[in-house]
């Protein structure tokens, strides 16, 4: 028997960070908890870190390349799948275009030091405009915000949590997601402990978790949140509660440049349609400006609505107006050892649009909600095949029924991923990577976006077999194919890079960092250092950063309130300027602490116990309906509808129906058994990929009209 040797590293499933030991006896492991010396989590963890344990030792997890002949799946070697795979990319850009070929990133990417750090060869390789990602369905608005305010798409600054004393919440449920743009491990202590310090307060259609343990929460009709945060403001100037006295040097516009701007949307206007009253909206004002050190902050419930990027700019411009951005206890930008701002592009907007509709790019990206309209209708630059990396688009993206049907008819496809899930299940060509286990691990993004700074690395825990490839080695792989080295010194530098793999890049971007040695890379912090420390290195506190911290030639804020104020107009339309009765049922998704993305519905840990994709219904909308507990409802949306069964509750507010993100493993050509046995219903079965924010292009997942009837009655109350 070989001793049990112990591991420390971080759980990569979520944004957490969280530090986790791990115990392996005989090359099995045997433990998996919290490490309680770790820097960031002390100790914390959630149930999906079993989950680790259970994506390395997965039956169904596809472990070597397979290509589809005639629909069967035949196993290929390493070399034989990449020509393959490559030969297939060319020959459909030489027949079709290069725009002809599309690329859909996941969000495990953003968790997987090798891909983040290394996929830019390949991506530049395709050579297409044709590229998306699951950003435009979640925080699209948070990068565009940045971009325009502080000069950079990553230069988001999060809530300074540890020395709020008054937390004010919009659409975020942090014990579920364990926070969101704004990676925060242990935070249910981290919330009571505002609480002690002070107050929280939650505003969402749903009494969430983290509206359970609030001091306050708020009801709000999805989509209206923009209406609150415009009466937020104007409050904010009427009352002379504006205070921008700490940063008014770094402000390209004075402190009452824009009060004109909110004085139409007052608390009494308002409060009919967003189901809050005017006192309550007035109250939220008052109480934030008598704390000492409040923040508010808005996650994916606002960012994923129709005016999601107007929002999201609300509660930034709030927190300038009342001085509580880069200010302990309020809004605060971080210092991470590894610079990646410094290393990535600044932003860049509108360089050029989706071919159907016509919606902007971001950073190079599309909106994922023009997808399928892009492979489905004809004319130049079609797409006619997919490359997947770690991407579930079918389950995740607006309309999953028309982009299932949509990638069916696609000349080719390719996924690097290692299941055969709803999305890969079409494709020609599978290239596994390996399992988050089987690979070093740094967190470049999420330090970015910390409550506080730290680092930490950790090397494989186990290695990678001989006929296994890691994620950065496909990409690399794929890209020497598509575009082969020009030149001796072109491909001495490609050799230097696979041989020195994502460790050799972290080495050199922490000695470039702010904690790094500079000129002298034997001092400050280092890779060497890191894993020397396996607990991980506290760097402190979040302390001001202006205005060095930002990226404007002139080193101010700029506010683009033409920009994005420009949008008030919809915001008329919809809410002030038409006749037609609101609608009745609005859909919203949720979020459960078991689940991040559709990988982790094939760990039976993480599904077992009692079914989780259930519609939540007000008890009272039920009432109406003649729906009990547990009845089979059928929820019906322009697009689609599903069947599933109804969970009465009042933690929802009337006419909200709530159906869970990431479910839906009920087509066939699947291999993930577990992910079949509980297969639930996918939301974006219901979700409008013409519903989008018109300012970003970000999908619209939440306040979604829909009908709702039981399914013994098929004359569904309409809208």
């Amino acid at each position: 028997m070989a001793d049990a040797i112990k591991h420390f590293r971080t759980c990569n499933l979520c944004e957490a960070m969280c530090g986790v030991e791990i115990t392996v006896e005989n090359e099995q492991i045997t433990s998996i908890k919290g490490d309680a010396e770790d820097s960031f989590s002390r100790g914390h963890i959630c149930p999906k870190a079993l989950a680790l344990k259970d994506l390395y030792e997965d039956p169904d997890r596809i472990r070597v390349p397979m290509e589809k002949v005639n629909g069967e799946w035949r196993e290929l070697s390493w070399k034989e799948a990449f020509d393959k795979v490559a030969a297939r990319i060319k020959a459909l850009q030489a027949e079709h275009g290069n725009d002809s070929l599309g690329a859909y990133l996941g969000n495990p990417n953003v968790h997987n030091t090798g891909s983040l750090l290394m996929s830019g060869g390949l991506l530049r390789a395709l050579k297409t405009k044709n590229k998306f990602s699951a950003t435009s369905v979640d925080q699209l608005p948070h990068h565009i915000v940045s971009w325009k305010l502080f000069g950079h798409q990553l230069k988001i600054p999060v809530p300074d949590i540890d020395n709020t004393d008054h937390f004010l919440i919009f659409g975020a449920n942090p014990l579920a997601s364990n926070g969101s743009i704004m990676s925060v491990a242990d935070v249910k202590q981290r919330l009571k402990d505002v609480r002690t310090r002070g107050k929280v307060v939650v505003v969402d259609p749903r009494r969430t978790a983290t509206a359970e343990l609030a001091d306050a929460h708020h009801f709000v009709r999805p989509g209206t949140d923009v209406l609150v945060l415009l009466a937020m403001l104007h409050v904010l100037f009427e009352e002379g509660l504006v205070n921008t006295a700490n940063m008014a040097k770094y402000l390209d516009q004075g402190p009452m440049s824009l009060v004109d701007k909110f004085s139409a949307y007052s608390p009494e206007k308002v409060a009919p349609l967003t189901g809050m009253s005017a006192e309550v909206i007035r109250g939220l004002v008052r109480d934030f400006c008598a704390a000492k050190a409040p923040v508010m902050y808005g996650r994916l419930g606002v960012s994923v609505q129709e005016f999601g990027t107007l929002s999201q700019y609300l509660i930034m411009l709030f927190n300038i107006r009342t001085g509580r951005l880069d200010s302990v206890g309020g809004l605060m930008f971080t210092k991470p050892a590894v610079d990646i701002l410094a290393q990535s592009g600044k932003g860049n907007m509108c360089r050029f649009h989706s071919r159907v509709r016509g919606l902007p790019e971001f950073n190079g990206e599309l909106p994922v909600a023009v997808l399928a309209e892009e492979i489905s209708t004809p004319g130049d630059g079609q797409i006619k095949g997919m490359l997947l990396m770690a991407g579930n688009p079918v389950l995740s993206t607006p309309n999953g029924e028309q982009l299932d049907r949509a990638f069916k008819g696609l000349d080719l496809l390719v996924a690097i991923d290692f299941y055969i899930n709803e999305s890969s299940r079409h494709a020609d060509f599978i290239l596994p990577p390996v399992s988050p286990l089987e690979r070093e691990h740094y967190d470049v993004i999420f330090n970015v976006l910390a409550v506080r700074n730290n680092a930490r690395y950790a090397k494989a825990l186990f290695p990678r077999k001989a006929n296994a490839r890691h994620d950065w080695e496909i990409l690399l792989s794929l890209r020497d194919r598509l575009q082969p080295a020009r030149g001796l010194k072109e491909k001495l530098g490609r050799q230097l890079m696979r041989r020195a793999g994502p460790s050799g890049l972290l080495t050199l971007l922490l000695w470039q960092g702010p904690y790094g040695g500079g000129l002298n890379p034997f001092k400050g912090l280092s890779l060497t250092k890191l894993k020397k420390t396996p607990h991980g290195v506290d760097l402190g506190a979040l302390k001001p950063a202006l205005p060095k911290g930002l990226y404007h030639r002139d080193r101010k804020i700029h506010l683009e309130a033409e920009f994005f104020l420009s949008d008030l107009a919809r915001v008329d339309a919809k809410f002030f300027n038409q006749d037609t009765a609101p609608d009745k049922f609005l859909l919203i998704g949720r979020r459960d602490l078991r689940s991040n993305n559709s990988w982790l519905h094939n760990s039976h840990r993480l599904v077992k116990g009692k079914s989780r994709c259930t519609a939540l219904i007000n008890p009272l909308d039920a009432q109406a309906l003649a729906i009990a507990d547990g009845d089979l409802v059928r929820v019906s949306s322009r697009v689609g509808s599903v069947e599933l069964a109804a969970q009465l509750s009042d933690e929802m507010m009337a006419g909200v129906i709530s159906i869970p993100h990431g479910w839906g493993h009920n087509l066939s050509g699947t291999q993930w058994q577990t992910a079949q046995d509980h297969a639930g219903v996918s939301v974006n079965d219901l979700t409008d990929e013409m519903h989008i924010d018109a300012l970003s292009g970000n999908a619209v997942l939440n306040g979604v009209p829909v009908t709702l009837a039981a399914v013994a009655d098929t004359a569904a109350i309409s809208a």
